[in-house]
């Protein structure tokens, strides 16, 4: 399950409306998220989820069953579970492609998944956080690694969120911070060998959590560094946020400040994530279902 993103430009105030609770948005709004989608030629985002679910299914084997639900736009999740019941399923297990688990953030997912479980009358269950699963830390490490980092300053990010929602619910914002503390000693990246920053603000009047990662850039290119290493720790394909928030907006304000910017990929369909959601679909799945059910579906595979 994952956020969901327009289907082409007509598409757009519906998305956009249905992101903001059913308002309207401003037509100023949508005009900088055309541009923002045009330059960046749309987003991958629903593709990407689909070819996960698919290698998902193929990795778990003989009876699972897995399909891809958005949030915000089509397949919706109850699209997904329908599909996965017609298909055989008699339990439905939610993986949110976040790693990181917050009930304020996610909880949508979760009682959406409810809801098409109790009309369709199957059990269900739900992954929460599963940033400490030992195949995604690796597959992330990995990247960095493939990424050679070289010279290059080294910046783990994550979205950032309003301050009040820190103030709720600060565990999230720790389990985000502990990813980037997982991941750097499996590169290997010494303790001083990287830093922390946000990214993907909102334009709001309330205050967003800091260091934003643009922040970091002067500093350290008055180090005397050239280049910038972005390694995202909470999303896990390509989407707005990657392509056009960092590769686009990051990447010319560090330009800006005169340094080369590089972002690791994104684990999107690699083998070793695979491996890892599976891994978090099979141990979220009741031991009862897995010995009781014919088959059993993960409607699965942020955040766009």
């Amino acid at each position: 399950m994952t956020y969901g993103a327009p289907h082409g430009d007509a598409d757009l105030p519906r998305y956009l409306a249905a992101v903001r609770g059913g308002r309207p948005a401003p037509d100023e709004l949508v005009d900088e998220m055309r541009r923002r989608y045009g330059l960046i030629g749309g987003s991958p985002l629903v593709r990407i989820t689909r070819a996960q679910a698919r290698a998902v299914e193929e990795r778990l084997g003989e009876g699972y069953a897995a399909a891809s639900g958005m949030r915000f736009s089509e397949p919706s999740i109850a699209d997904a579970a329908r599909d996965l019941v017609a298909r055989g399923a008699t339990h439905l297990t939610g993986v949110v492609l976040s790693p990181q688990w917050s009930p304020m953030l996610m909880g949508g997912y979760v009682r959406a998944l409810e809801s098409v479980a109790g009309e369709l009358g199957v059990g269900w269950s739900a992954a929460e956080a599963w940033h400490r699963e030992r195949a995604f830390i690796e597959s992330l490490a990995e990247l960095v690694r493939e990424a050679e980092a070289g010279d290059a300053a080294v910046i783990f990010t994550a979205h950032s969120l309003p301050r009040r929602v820190f103030q709720s619910e600060p565990g999230y914002v720790a389990q985000l911070r502990e990813t980037a503390d997982l991941v750097a000693p499996h590169v290997p990246l010494a303790p001083d060998g990287w830093s922390w920053a946000y990214q993907s603000a909102g334009h709001t009047q309330e205050e967003w959590l800091r260091p934003d990662l643009k922040e970091l850039f002067p500093e350290i290119a008055t180090s005397g560094r050239h280049e910038v290493l972005v390694v995202p720790v909470q999303f896990v394909s390509d989407h707005l946020e990657v392509l056009y928030d960092l590769d686009v907006a990051a990447a010319d304000e560090a330009r800006v400040a005169g340094l080369r910017y590089r972002r690791i990929a994104m684990p999107n369909v690699r083998s070793s994530f695979i491996r890892a959601l599976a891994a978090i679909a099979r141990s979220a799945t009741p031991a009862s279902a897995r010995a009781t059910s014919p088959r059993t579906a993960s409607a699965s595979p942020s955040p766009r």
